[in-house]
């Protein structure tokens, strides 16, 4: 029993690395609007938004930790989604961000915040936020239990804020 559930999770595993590749590679770009109703659609899913660029080092250092929990929640059934939210300029989809994407493979949604100008969406994300990023919104369908961190973050953290709240 042990060893079929150890496959069913790696093909899960697989099948989820296939078909996410192929779509991170080309990020649907988002207005402000789009992602907060996406966020905010009051299912029993628990989003895990980080906004991050190609041009800063702490973001591009904590990936793989949102990488990691995206993984670990399919293979333990968890209803959370990761979305990395990118803050690139949306000029710079093809020359930039795609690129980066295709060498880093990662399986995380990747979607592109065109917005321009911090004042029209900081916060309606959070009024902690001070604009800076990295930085991470963990929303649940109960918004009273919304948790939000500016600055590097580790997996440990992610699933602390997770399953404590």
């Amino acid at each position: 029993m042990h060893i079929k559930e150890n496959i069913n999770k790696l093909v899960l595993f697989f099948c989820v690395m296939a078909f996410t590749s192929v779509s991170a590679q080309k990020p649907t770009v988002y207005k402000i609007n789009d992602l907060l109703k996406r966020i905010n659609n009051n299912s029993d899913t628990t989003y895990v938004v980080n906004f991050w660029a190609t041009w800063c080092k702490p973001c591009v250092a904590e990936l793989p930790e949102f990488e990691k929990l995206h993984v670990d929640s399919l293979a333990k059934n968890r209803k959370v989604k990761v979305l990395l939210v990118n803050m690139d300029f949306v000029e710079e989809l093809d020359k930039k961000l795609k690129d980066f994407l295709v060498k880093n493979k990662y399986t995380c949604e990747i979607v592109l915040l065109d917005e321009i100008n911090g004042n029209d969406f900081i916060n309606k994300i959070s009024e902690k936020w001070s604009g800076a990023i990295p930085a991470t919104l963990i929303t649940k369908k109960d918004k009273s239990r919304n948790y939000f961190h500016e600055g590097k973050i580790t997996f440990e953290g992610l699933k602390a804020a997770i399953l404590d709240k």
